[in-house]
């Protein structure tokens, strides 16, 4: 299993990968390290709402009207060129590709095989995606692919986080249900749905749908016995740039793997290479968070999602496989007086730079006084300990406006054991089969505003918030029960407060 020369070069001798992370912010002073401290301290006050909680984004924060359009607005610290490349790399990210060759040659190599012809047409107005609903397609979910390491190499290489999982040998490492002209799809996805009833501590009858994932009309032969299925829901992209942002120390001191303070919460800490250094990083995003950054987010989307290739993922077939020589027979789309990649930068870049810039929404009805109250409920039962309120961005940051902003994500970004009713049996990186990074919640009560629907977690099985806080288990099951035991008010009090953030 070939990897990057650079990568594996980079690979440091000592035995614990998380000896080269810091535990202290370099970017503070003394003054400004007590500041932070203080700011960030969890809340034990709900009478009113907590200073600078309505800008949950920084001084970036979006205060456009509630629409639509709602989270794709620019970062507000941008400077007036920024503003610029944020609409140019807009402009990339809807761009339908084609199929090679064509006549417009700065469009074309999409696939062969492929799920989406866009960015947006899967980050539906750079929010959630949902799973597929009676005739609607599912370029918004997808299922990744990958089985047990069997080769002494492989082990290695997964061990020293080169690669994050082990491919179909056939499929790959993400299921494709789409293809150009003259090729076969690799296949569809097919969802079946359980309804399970639970019954709350007030009597309240929930039902919760489970789902089952399989796939017909293979193209290409047999899945591996040994292949898991999971199933991806597009993210929303809502401040990934502050996200990259906060400082990694600030994430190391979080995570409590062995649970030494005994409170049932044992974030770990997700590791991957950043591509660009080789050096050992903290995954931050993607459902299992691995990958460290937007960037390599993007060129892993580009690559597996459209099939083109950029100088982060340079092979122009993208997820296509040695056993699928149909698909490799086919034209690329490289035009070599552009680049020697199919999005060759400066498209990759604006493309970077436009994810990295979508604003976090302003709050709504902070000082509500339900909203108040379901805030307190949601400290009290703990759900705060993973879906961590605040952080300071690091003085350091690479673009100046993620610099130095309190913003409310709302996410340890750690990876946690969600329990059974969640796995998916599937190893990315250093998360097991159980196990999930907190995902972000700012900008979660716009979902039915922005994307028109109510589907919840990393398949969409949840239908509303409700189903979607009875499905967490493992740590998380001592925070499902104390809200399948409250009096129908605080319920919904707490609903309300995660559809103001």
């Amino acid at each position: 299993m070939a990897v990057g020369l650079a990568l594996a070069a980079a690979i440091t001798a000592h035995a614990d990968p998380l000896a080269g992370l810091p535990d202290q912010r370099d970017d503070l002073n003394k003054k400004d390290r007590v500041r932070v401290e203080r700011i960030v301290r969890p809340t034990s006050s709900f009478t009113q709402a907590e200073q600078f909680e309505l800008m949950q984004g920084g001084a970036g924060t979006s205060t456009k009207l509630v629409n639509r359009d709602a989270l794709s607005h620019f970062n507000a610290n941008l400077t007036f060129e920024e503003e610029e490349t944020f609409k140019l790399g807009n402009a990339l990210f809807r761009k339908l590709w084609v199929s090679s060759p064509s006549s417009t040659l700065a469009s074309d190599g999409l696939g062969p095989l492929f799920n989406g012809r866009a960015c947006q047409s899967c980050h539906i107005k750079d929010g959630r995606g949902h799973p597929p609903e009676g005739a609607a397609d599912a370029t918004s979910m997808f299922l990744r692919l990958a089985r047990p390491p069997e080769t002494d190499e492989q082990r290695k290489t997964l061990e020293d986080y080169l690669i994050a999982s082990v491919p179909d040998p056939v499929y790959g490492g993400q299921f494709q249900d789409l293809a150009v002209p003259g090729l076969k799809a690799e296949g569809r996805m097919v969802i079946d749905y359980q309804e399970q009833p639970v019954t709350l501590a007030d009597g309240t009858r929930v039902s919760l749908r489970k789902p089952a994932y399989s796939v017909a009309d293979l193209g290409y032969g047999p899945l591996d016995p040994e292949t898991t299925l999971s199933p991806r829901m597009t993210p929303p992209m809502t401040g990934a740039g502050l996200v990259e942002a906060i400082h990694p120390a600030d994430l190391v001191n979080q995570a409590d793997p062995d649970d030494r303070d005994g409170d049932g919460i044992s974030g770990r800490l997700a590791l991957t290479r950043d591509p660009a250094t080789g050096e050992i990083a903290i995954g931050r995003f993607g459902w299992k968070a691995q990958n460290a950054t937007v960037r390599q987010q993007a060129a892993g989307a580009f690559s597996g999602d459209i099939g083109i290739s950029s100088p982060d993922a340079p092979n122009p077939y993208g997820d296509c496989t040695a056993a699928e020589t149909a698909c490799l027979s086919l034209p690329a789309g490289i035009q070599a007086d552009l680049g020697d990649t199919e999005a060759p930068d400066p498209v990759m870049g604006l493309v970077t730079f436009y994810s990295q810039n979508l604003a976090a929404p302003a709050r709504r009805d902070v000082d509500d006084p339900e909203v108040l109250a379901g805030k307190e409920v949601f400290y009290s039962l703990g759900c705060a300990a993973c879906h961590r309120p605040k952080y300071v961005t690091s003085r350091k940051a690479e673009n100046p406006a993620h610099r130095f902003q309190l913003i409310w994500p709302y996410s340890d970004f750690l990876l946690h054991d969600m329990g059974e009713g969640l796995a998916d049996g599937q190893q990315v990186g250093r998360a097991s089969g159980t196990e999930w990074r907190t995902p972000p919640l700012w900008g979660i009560g716009l979902t039915q505003v922005v994307n028109g629907h109510t589907f919840f977690l990393h398949d969409g099985r949840a239908r509303n918030l409700t189903e979607a806080v009875l499905w967490h288990g493992g740590e998380a099951k001592t925070a499902r029960d104390g809200f399948a035991a409250l009096a129908e008010s605080e319920r919904q009090a707490l609903v309300k407060f995660l559809e103001s953030l």
